[in-house]
């Protein structure tokens, strides 16, 4: 039997679980008050605070460190790598360590799955931030000096990708699909035989508005915004990441709390509501496009996917494409917990940077 420790940090959670073999057997979601958290300067701060709640919890359930067979996490932020199950090296440390390719606190989470090998169990992370698989042509952007780069929710867009194809008897290299997670943020993939070959990166301006996040603009708005001497450089950046999306319109990012008022007929809200997946929807369908329409199915995933109303305000426009399937919520404990009993038994292959 292999026992399995799961990690995943968020901005103000710790996600944890134990697995033995492919079977969770513990799962809980650990909510640190912001107030805390703003006591940190850096998420590097954080090291003692989150690995005391996760001691917390391991001794709560009797689990012991040096018994596990394997610790993981879900992945920070390191060069461009294709999807898998890498062991945690110190190369793959020190790139996270170094912030040169961006910084999130899953970067803390992989220092502290290293922190705990150091007592017995293999340290691994699955399917990082940084996946990258895009083709040639997905990397042009229309300016030489900005590429398109690979940047969403590979994470939990590889799992319901997988878990779709076993579902349904199939191997995921085999299928062709389109991904969309719905969350905080949104991103939608194109999933040719195994690898995303095109993505928008929500955070930095590609794709359909989201909660908070403006993404697709107009780009010659933006820049007679940024030169109109009205905002600084960090309330531009906090425009388009923040204060965009639902947020600019009605200043709620709460889908629940926005349908609520468009049901008791608050026309403005679900007219806001409707343009969201107005938007997503026009991705799904270009990123059918990148493989010239034969998708076998597209796949909506996230926190948003729970909402009926949105998901059918989406499905009528997409349907004529291939079947939708939803997938409410994240799978990205199970994701990694999974990943590593395979990469443990041999099942797939264990990488390194």
């Amino acid at each position: 039997m292999k026992k399995i420790f799961v990690i995943n940090l968020g901005a103000t959670s710790t996600k944890i679980a134990y697995f033995e073999d492919d079977t969770c057997i513990y799962k809980e979601n650990l909510s640190h008050p912001m107030e805390e958290i703003r006591k940190f300067e850096t998420v590097w701060d954080q090291q003692e605070y989150r690995k005391k709640a996760i001691d917390d919890f391991m001794d709560t359930h009797g689990i012991k460190v040096k018994e596990l067979d394997a610790i993981v996490s879900r992945g920070g932020h390191t060069e461009p790598i294709t999807g898998g199950t890498y062991r945690i090296t110190p190369k793959m440390l020190n790139q996270s360590r170094s912030m040169k390719y961006g910084n999130h606190v899953t970067d803390l989470g992989l220092q502290l799955a290293a922190q705990y090998a150091k007592e017995g169990p293999l340290p691994f992370t699955v399917d990082t931030s940084c996946t990258d698989e895009f083709e040639p042509l997905a990397r042009y952007s229309g300016l030489k000096e900005i590429p398109r780069v690979s940047r969403f929710h590979a994470l939990n867009h590889k799992a319901v990708a997988r878990k779709y194809a076993e579902e349904t008897g199939k191997a995921y290299e085999d299928l062709n699909l389109v991904v969309c997670h719905m969350g905080g943020g949104t991103s939608v993939a194109a999933h040719r035989k195994g690898r995303m070959i095109d993505g928008d990166y929500g955070l930095e301006g590609d794709g359909p508005f989201s909660t908070d996040r403006a993404c697709g603009l107009p780009v010659g708005g933006v820049i007679d915004m940024c030169y109109s001497g009205k905002y600084t450089y960090k309330e531009m950046k906090r425009k388009v990441k923040g204060l965009g999306g639902l947020m600019s319109y009605v200043g709620e990012t709460d889908c629940r709390v926005i349908e609520k008022e468009a049901v008791k007929g608050n026309a403005q809200y679900k007219e806001v509501l409707q343009a969201m997946c107005y938007q997503t929807a026009k991705e799904i369908a270009a990123m059918s496009s990148v493989m010239c329409g034969e998708v076998d199915a597209i796949l909506v995933t996230g926190g948003i996917a729970y909402s009926k109303f949105l998901m059918a305000e989406i499905e009528n426009r997409v349907k004529f494409i291939a079947p939708v399937k939803l997938y409410p919520g994240e799978y990205e404990m199970e994701s990694l917990g999974i990943n590593t009993y395979r990469a443990l038994t041999g099942q797939v292959e264990i990488m390194e940077l």
